[in-house]
């Protein structure tokens, strides 16, 4: 009975520990990648575009605070020259849920002329905002702006697609410790479906007409 419970004990922590490495893995590497290519506003490189992506809306359709952080940054970004237009990116699946548009109306609070605002109405997740940013937008350098805990997963899923990211911490405020602790933990799994994703699968997300944001006579200056 003691070998067959050491037996099972054994067999329970090399399992464990071999799905710890199959999941905590993709995230390690992605975030010792990312290293070099994330800053502040102050030390990121110029770009074409900068992509803020979709991070929830309040009660009221407004934009939530994580969201507010990603738009602000962006907009910071604008005004110190390092980026031409903002593609702003994110879910509007549901005729009262618009990420898009509530970033859209924070930017143009912040002074961001509409002319240099670009919406994408399907970011309905950071795979298909990087595709779409690729494919549809004609975006093949950009400023990537999120929370220092996404752009990990963000960058590893744009150069995997082929658009190349630089990344562009969005981190404002402090964030509830509990809150920031359970979106780590879901990086983990995530990171796992992304690697997926981009070197397996490679699924479309919502599509449609090409609309480059730089016409041949303004091209993507990269």
């Amino acid at each position: 009975m003691i070998r067959f419970l050491r037996f099972t004990a054994r067999a329970f922590f090399t399992t464990a520990a071999a799905l710890l490495l199959v999941l905590g893995l993709p995230t390690l590497l992605a975030e010792i990648s990312a290293r070099n290519r994330t800053s502040t506003v102050d030390q990121a490189p110029d770009a074409p575009v900068a992509i803020i992506f979709g991070a929830g809306l309040n009660r009221d359709g407004g934009p939530s605070p994580v969201l507010r952080d990603r738009v602000s940054t962006a907009v910071d970004l604008y005004f110190a020259g390092k980026v031409q237009k903002l593609l702003m990116s994110g879910d509007n699946s549901y005729l009262d849920y618009n990420e898009p548009g509530a970033m859209q109306s924070y930017a143009l609070e912040l002074g961001v002329p509409e002319k240099d605002i670009i919406l994408d109405y399907a970011g309905r997740r950071t795979y298909d905002t990087c595709y779409r940013a690729l494919h549809i937008f004609g975006v093949t350098n950009a400023l990537v702006v999120t929370q220092a805990y996404h752009l990990p997963r963000t960058l590893l899923t744009c150069q995997g697609l082929g658009l190349n990211a630089f990344g562009v911490i969005a981190d404002q405020r402090e964030y509830h410790p509990i809150t920031m602790q359970r979106w780590r933990i879901r990086e983990v799994p995530a990171t796992l479906v992304a690697l997926w994703d981009v070197y397996v699968t490679r699924p479309l997300p919502v599509l449609g007409k090409p609309e480059p944001i730089f016409s041949n006579s303004q091209t993507d200056p990269t």
